[in-house]
């Protein structure tokens, strides 16, 4: 069964972006979104887990501290699969390998039919919280990198709502990933 894996990088004090989604903190904190050195140019390991993404608008037309390097999109520019984004304004014009869908539970079952046997990786705090609502999402993976950003966009916002229990699957000194218990 394919399952849904929110994946992100923290700062210790719970950001995941700065303010106005600002994600040049990444290359001060020496991460890149596979928790590891940016200079690296070995292959991220997640590349080959993933079947397709899931993004939130913001996320997907957001800040890349890669731009315009040969490391710009997703996983450093390695991932070549097909991207599916949760938003209320559909393009006119569509983009080759990306499809914007205004219906979350749609976006998952076409994301999860392209991704087959792989992961869905979810890009963005807002398009996981809604997951998690409706009891979609299994696992959150999140790279706690070495930096205090002290603003921007919190790894989970949800005023008002209820706790949201996690089991540890896996953790060492850069990442952790947790299982989401409904």
């Amino acid at each position: 069964m394919t399952k849904l894996q929110y994946q992100c990088a923290m700062s210790l004090d719970g950001f995941i972006a700065g303010r106005n989604g600002d994600m040049s903190w990444m290359g001060l904190a020496g991460g890149s979104d596979d928790g590891g050195d940016s200079a690296d140019d070995s292959t991220n390991p997640l590349v080959a887990e993933v079947g397709a993404v899931l993004s939130g608008s913001n996320t997907y037309h957001g800040d890349d501290p890669n731009a315009g390097t040969d490391k710009e999109g997703g996983y450093d520019g390695q991932y070549e699969g097909h991207t599916f984004v949760l938003t209320h304004h559909i393009p006119e014009k569509s983009e080759p390998g990306v499809t914007f869908v205004d219906d979350l539970e749609k976006a998952i079952a076409l994301a999860k039919e392209a991704a087959g046997d792989k992961l869905v990786s979810v890009l963005g705090a807002d398009v996981a919280r809604q997951c998690i609502a409706i009891g979609a999402l299994d696992e959150i993976l999140v790279y706690v990198t070495p930096i205090l950003l002290g603003d921007g966009v919190r790894l989970f916002h949800n005023p008002g709502g209820e706790p949201v229990r996690l089991e540890i699957v896996k953790a060492d000194e850069l990442s952790i990933l947790s299982r989401v218990v409904y």
